[in-house]
């Protein structure tokens, strides 16, 4: 697949560093390592063809010089041609969206056809050129970095999730300490690593020979990073544990054990609670019940990297090669799961039940039907109505209340990192009980950023969180034309004071 790049380098490092300075400098000193994600494994977009690699024949970065000069040398060696794009006002402005635009047009009627325009930008300006791409039978790949709007992420193909770009792309999921250089190890290389040493450690303690799909199950929980969708990138368990250096472990994957050939005993062929599923196809019907249980107790569509952990702890055995398919995106292809809907559009994909009702469309109406928040429940249609818009988490005020004291006593505890403090956050609200995705955290955490907060110079208590986030939500309301009376603002508020108190 012929991909050309066009990187808004100011939008992209200004609204990075608003979220994390770690992160901004890692995106502009190592743009080799999120590269070779972009190529190596992020998924294409919608109805490209099966298997298409991509091929980035274009890399193009446009940057204020006056700025960002040190920030150059990374770029060429990566393999950027730069554009030097000057503040052309007193107010700082310059005229990278003009340029790229201009260069995307260029680039259309190039006699190389280019099947996919990747751009990294925010700027709601380029909305029209995606929609001019779209009509040329072209596919899209956007990053935006913050809360882009509505129509800008509805015109492209693939919406490249803000948090796989950090954690993957730029080498944050391993980090436990203030972020080192990134490393110059891919990081599923350090994926496939700590599954190497989980499985060793597990057999090495075991008395008798380890089940294959039972370590299935447990990896993506004990390895921090793991997805299940994925498997670090080599689709299934099987390749990943096939590419280890497990020497002298032996294992066998008709029988679905490995063992210690010092240690333990040969395993018996006869033995039936060691084998896998026999046939490629068995338990599709299980696999795709499970998943509309799972759709059907959400209250919102689910990610599939989610649902291929379910999977995986439901049915270890089916992880190693996704029942026959390969992949997961394969499998979950395969099963018949209508009435619901798998979505590609966004990264990593979702899956969607479309006889939902929809919240836009008369909120007060299907509120009691989609969920009830008790006590709360006169805050659940205005809830809902910003969630449509916006995209807010729906999150009731006792989860919202328990997601920012969590947040604060995180904070009193460890300095602020956008990936770090958002899954221990995550973890804190899990072992509550409270169904809070780590998606949900993030939204919130992004929101009392670019709401003008600072973390660390306090003020990082639960009440003024809330207030910044509640304030962060009404500036997306406007951006989103959602019009707010002064009624249900004041209930917006009571949202937020409801679950400072609560």
């Amino acid at each position: 697949m012929k991909s050309a790049l066009f990187v808004d380098f100011d939008n992209v490092f200004s609204g990075l560093r608003r979220l994390d300075p770690a992160v901004a400098d890692r995106f502009a000193s190592q743009p080799l390592g999120w590269i070779r994600w972009l190529t190596e494994s992020l998924s294409a977009p919608p109805h490209a063809p099966d298997g298409a690699g991509r091929r980035l024949l274009v890399r193009r970065c446009y940057l204020n010089p006056q700025v960002y000069q040190r920030f150059r040398p990374a770029f060429n060696r990566a393999g950027f041609e730069i554009i030097d794009c000057p503040a052309m006002t007193s107010e700082g402005k310059t005229s990278t969206d003009i340029h790229m635009v201009l260069d995307i047009v260029d680039l259309l009627q190039h006699e190389v056809h280019y099947d996919e325009f990747i751009v990294f930008s925010a700027d709601a300006d380029f909305t029209p050129v995606l929609r001019k791409l779209r009509r040329w039978d072209r596919r899209t790949t956007v990053l935006a970095v913050g809360f882009p709007s509505a129509a800008y992420q509805a015109s492209a193909d693939l919406l490249i999730d803000q948090d796989d770009f950090v954690r993957a792309g730029l080498g944050f999921e391993e980090a436990d300490e203030p972020v080192a250089p990134i490393p110059t190890e891919r990081p599923q290389a350090d994926l496939a690593r700590g599954v190497e040493r989980f499985i060793s450690d597990i057999v090495t303690a075991s008395n008798k020979p380890v089940a294959l799909p039972w370590l299935a199950s447990k990896a993506p929980m004990e390895v921090r990073g793991l997805d299940a969708a994925s498997w670090a990138g080599f689709n299934s368990f099987r390749a990943l544990v096939d590419s280890l250096k497990l020497e002298p472990l032996l294992l066998n994957w008709e029988l679905g054990v490995i063992w210690d050939p010092a240690r333990h005993q040969v395993p018996d062929r006869a033995s039936g609670s060691q084998k896998t599923p026999a046939g490629p196809g068995a338990g599709l019907e299980a696999i795709a019940q499970l998943v509309r249980e799972e759709v059907a107790k959400a209250r919102r569509p689910i990610p599939c990297g989610r649902l291929a952990q379910v999977i995986t702890e439901r049915f270890g055995a089916v992880a190693a090669d996704w029942g026959g398919k390969g992949t997961f995106r394969k499998l979950l292809e395969a099963l018949s799961l209508s009435p619901l809907r798998v979505d590609w559009t966004a990264a990593g994909g979702q899956v969607i039940d479309p006889s939902h009702p929809d919240p836009a469309a008369d909120a007060a109406g299907t509120a009691a039907s989609l969920v009830s928040w008790g006590e709360d429940n006169d805050l659940l249609p205005l809830l809902i109505q910003v969630h449509s818009a916006t995209g807010i988490p729906l999150l009731s005020p006792k989860e919202f209340q328990f997601l920012v004291a969590s947040l604060a006593a995180d904070l009193a505890q460890r300095p602020f990192q956008l990936a770090e403090t958002g899954k221990r956050v995550r973890d804190r609200c899990r072992d509550a009980g409270f169904q809070i995705s780590r998606g949900d955290v993030s939204f919130v955490l992004k929101g009392i950023l670019l709401g003008g907060h600072t973390f660390g110079r306090g003020a990082d208590e639960p009440g003024p969180l809330g207030e910044r986030f509640i304030k962060s939500m009404l500036d997306l309301c406007r951006r989103e034309q959602l019009a707010l009376d002064e009624a249900q603002i004041a209930l917006l508020r009571d949202w937020g004071k409801r679950a400072s108190t609560s």
